[in-house]
């Protein structure tokens, strides 16, 4: 058997991307391969490949180490991306970034979620055939649509009501995810309800923390704040909205927006150069308020197109399916082993 052992912490903070893309990798793997795979988590014996999933200073030291075997990095951010999220003195930034990178050229071979991060690793200086693109995915078991009934039992369920137009977004609460913008929209369409799913998953270094906590203590009346919701629950909020939206400035590559499509919820996203590059022709795009405010009228008013979104969502899920990257997953951990 292939000795894997993953290194990552990403768990440990409740509502981020990073930990739900590792859980859900983690699951596939002991599904799909256990005759094939022997996977340990933070363990320090010897390993075929070792995943680093986050850059913790410990497994810094740890990639020096003989017994790492084949060490394979995973990027989820880079340090331009972290802008709009954290809020770091000037200083420890500077080094921290530098670290981040220091981290990655450690690493034999690097895979990213977002395509686009390919030629800005390459600027750092980590040459193209060192670095491999493997999208993010989600399992239907997990997150699944459900019928016109339940989804009024739901709404029943949690609260809300059953003949409005409900918008849903979810993530950290962070300036670059656009949650002033969804609040703006929230006030500009007080006949329909807004929910945001996700909280504070890094405190008071949040960026625009004490603004965006103002609003979440004290939201619109159509717009409702949970908290971080579990996964087993999150489904359910997905399932109770008419649309997903999420109107982030910066993105990597969102679980949120592959929970939708697993859920066969009609998509709406900022107009960013990375889901162009993935997600093309599967979800509708805006630039600025205006035109969100005006897709979302529509939506409203428009069954028609509500379905055929539903339609696109459901067969962009096919292709972010576990099924279909647990093969790719399986061909890359057995490629890198015979580098190693």
């Amino acid at each position: 058997m292939l000795k894997i052992n993953m290194f990552s912490t990403a768990d440990k903070v409740k509502g981020q991307g990073v930990g739900s893309a590792y859980l859900e990798l983690i699951k596939m793997l002991n599904k799909h391969f256990p005759k094939e795979f022997d996977i340990s988590i933070n363990k320090h014996g010897a390993a075929d490949v070792t995943h680093y999933h986050t850059i913790n200073l410990g497994y810094y030291f740890s990639t020096f180490s003989k017994k790492r075997g084949r060490k394979v990095g995973y990027v989820h951010f880079l340090p331009e991306t972290l802008d709009g999220s954290l809020k770091l003195p000037a200083f420890f930034k500077f080094f921290f970034y530098k670290y981040v990178i220091a981290f990655y050229k450690r690493m034999d071979h690097i895979v990213v979620v977002n395509p686009t991060f390919i030629p800005k690793l390459e600027q750092y200086g980590i040459p193209k055939n060192k670095i491999t693109y493997i999208p993010n995915f989600v399992s239907k078991k997990e997150f699944y649509p459900v019928s016109i009934q339940n989804k009024s039992n739901l709404r029943n369920d949690y609260g809300y009501s059953n003949s409005k137009f409900t918008i849903f977004g979810v993530g950290q609460i962070q300036t670059r995810k656009g949650i002033l913008d969804f609040v703006k929209l929230a006030k500009l369409n007080p006949d329909m309800q807004f929910i945001w799913a996700g909280g504070f998953s890094f405190g008071k270094i949040t960026d625009g923390y004490k603004e965006l906590k103002q609003i979440v203590d004290d939201p619109p009346q159509n717009l409702s704040f949970p908290g971080i919701v579990s996964r087993d629950k999150l489904v359910d909020y997905y399932n109770m909205s008419d649309v997903f939206l999420l109107p982030s400035y910066n993105e990597l590559f969102p679980m949120s927006v592959l929970e939708a499509f697993s859920c066969g919820k009609p998509v709406i996203l900022r107009n960013l150069l990375l889901y162009k590059k993935i997600i093309d022709g599967y979800y509708v795009s805006f630039n600025n308020l205006e035109e969100l405010n005006n897709e979302i009228k529509s939506l409203n008013l428009d069954n028609k197109k509500i379905h055929d979104l539903h339609e696109l969502s459901l067969k962009a899920s096919d292709y972010y399916s576990e099924e279909h990257l647990a093969s790719i997953w399986h061909d890359f951990y057995i490629n890198q082993s015979k580098e190693g």
